[in-house]
């Protein structure tokens, strides 16, 4: 039997998908200590903004990963028209959804600002508002970067938008760097080079999209009609992923509120465990999306086999990937613990947090996380999404009051009760995946 990918292929998908997260969360970690540098107002402004944007931000992947599977089908069926056709509905209605959505955000500023984040200094909140103001501007351009880069990772070419995440987050730092360091802006300087750098990507993959020669593009910008058969299909998995998304979103939030009420050593152990467990499962969250991406195609040739072998095959890089970096990790610890010259107190505390951690990514996060990308490009998102909620306000959020407060487990209990979030996960995932439900379920 002829495979739809080589091993070259995959590794081809993987690295580059490997690498791009890696600059996601170092070019992060480069960027909050520049705005740093500003003062602890600019970083407070920056921190809260930013979780409003990337729930907004998760909601468009979720929305350009819904249309990358189906596009992503079209090429398994041997029909990349009809993909190419997809690639037009989603670039529509994701402009649309994000020009309608920067309005709500423009015109519910004061309701974000006063109620949402409530009694804040009133530093931060001047810092707030003008952050907002200018980087609320980017949302329809890194909606249209989110849609191009997951159909690009549809085709199989995940270095494309490797190249282009490389190229807005260094335009990101290098203007950091000229309006902080060099012209000594405010926090206008942290969010002019986010505007201007999400702008250039956005317009760019547009550029690229736009390429014929690519198995799936965009036939056309202007003139383009609604069809909503296609449009009912890329929802039907986009709209279940982004509840998904945003409900987890909205847990971490919830959780934090909690971690504030242990104190200054519990908070500043838990700000560190988190930093360096994204490092954790970087491979994990790379692997998923090329799982997903080699699904879809398998999924769209009718080729169930196939999605068996690869999910195998892929589930294994995931796991062997994730012991290595979490070893790496552990041995780095003293180091690490230096780095960030924390209290004895602290970095014991944030040490033991992140060796939990680190046993468990190795052991149920590739199954609670990465394989799931599986089954939603079988089709299968809305199982997902309910099994996710529903584990994260039960077992998560539930199990942290319970741990934290009532066994005086304080931040610990919090990490442990996410491990029996992902342990449920699992558990679920694995059985509906040996079951073969998905297989029958179509769009």
């Amino acid at each position: 039997m002829k495979r739809l990918f080589s091993s070259r292929d995959l590794w081809n998908l993987i690295i580059p998908l490997i690498i791009e997260q890696f600059l996601l969360i170092f070019v992060g970690l480069a960027d909050s200590v520049m705005v740093a540098s500003v003062g602890e107002e600019a970083v407070s402004a920056v921190s809260l903004i930013d979780s409003v944007m990337i729930l907004l931000i998760n909601a468009f992947t979720a929305l350009a990963t819904g249309g990358a599977i189906i596009a992503g089908q079209s090429i398994g069926k041997g029909k990349p028209e009809e993909g190419c056709l997809v690639v037009d509905q989603l670039v529509l209605f994701i402009s649309w959804l994000s020009v309608v959505i920067m309005a709500l955000l423009y015109l519910g500023k004061p309701f974000v600002l006063h109620v949402v984040f409530g009694n804040i200094d009133r530093l931060v909140m001047k810092n707030c508002n003008i952050y907002l103001l200018i980087v609320a501007a980017s949302i329809p351009f890194i909606a249209l970067y989110n849609a191009g880069a997951a159909i690009y990772r549809a085709m199989g070419d995940s270095r494309t938008p490797m190249l282009m995440s490389l190229l807005m987050n260094g335009l990101n730092l290098l203007g950091n760097a000229v309006l902080i360091y060099g012209m000594g802006m405010g926090i206008e300087g942290a969010a002019i080079p986010t505007l201007v750098s999400r702008i250039f990507a956005g317009i760019v993959m547009v550029v690229l999209l736009l390429n014929p020669k690519k198995t799936l593009h965009a036939t056309k910008l202007l003139g383009i009609r609604l069809n909503s058969g296609i449009l009912k299909k890329i929802l039907s998995i986009g709209i279940p992923y982004g509840l998904e998304n945003s409900m987890f979103q909205l847990g971490k939030i919830l959780v934090l509120s909690l971690v504030s009420t242990f104190g200054t050593v519990s908070i500043a152990a838990n700000a560190v465990s988190n930093s360096v467990c994204t490092f954790a499962v970087l491979t994990g969250l790379a692997t998923g999306y090329a799982l997903s991406s080699v699904t879809a195609q398998c999924v769209g040739a009718g080729d169930y086999e196939q999605v068996r072998y690869y999910t195998k095959k892929i589930m294994s890089i995931a796991y062997i990937s994730m012991f290595l970096m979490n070893v790496l990790i552990v041995l780095l610890l003293p180091v690490i613990m230096k780095v960030y010259s924390l209290s004895p107190e602290t970095g014991a505390l944030a040490s033991r947090i992140i060796i939990y951690h680190s046993i468990c990514a190795v052991l149920i996060w590739p199954s609670s996380f990465t394989l799931s990308n599986a089954l939603r490009a079988s089709n299968d998102a809305r199982y997902c999404m309910v099994v996710s909620v529903l584990s994260m306000w039960i077992f998560r959020i539930g199990f942290s009051y319970v741990l934290a407060q009532y066994f005086q487990m304080g931040v610990l209990g919090i990490w442990v009760a996410m491990t029996i979030d992902w342990l449920v996960r699992t558990i679920l995932f694995i059985v509906r995946y040996i079951r073969g439900k998905w297989q029958f379920i179509k769009i």
